[in-house]
């Protein structure tokens, strides 16, 4: 199993964009996890914290997901895109039961 390195200095822009671009989403999703978690807190609503929940399933565990597999295991790629659509999917049922879910 070889892989082929690519040195940030000869990646092109696009590949540049894109690992930036899903940098973003994590950061930014793990932000508004967060308050939501702290609107948990504070008002003890468990809507919120399953929106949380939800919120870092959708945004920061593909992300994570993505650099472990590729960095650490070296996976096929369509395991790495089906582990990222689970963790999506994840995500999504959380964020619905956090609307619609018995409170």
């Amino acid at each position: 199993m070889s892989q082929n390195v690519v040195r940030i200095d000869e990646a092109p822009l696009f590949e540049l964009l894109t690992v930036a671009s899903l940098f973003l989403v994590a950061l930014i999703g793990t932000i508004i996890a967060y308050q939501a978690y702290r609107g948990y807190r504070r008002n003890d609503a468990s809507s919120m914290l399953y929106l949380a929940v939800g919120l870092l399933l959708l945004t920061l565990c593909p992300f994570l997901i993505n650099v472990a597999v590729t960095t650490l295991v070296g996976a096929e790629q369509v395991v790495t895109a089906f582990l990222e659509n689970v963790s999506r999917l994840a995500g999504l049922v959380a964020i619905m039961y956090s609307l619609y879910g018995q409170h």
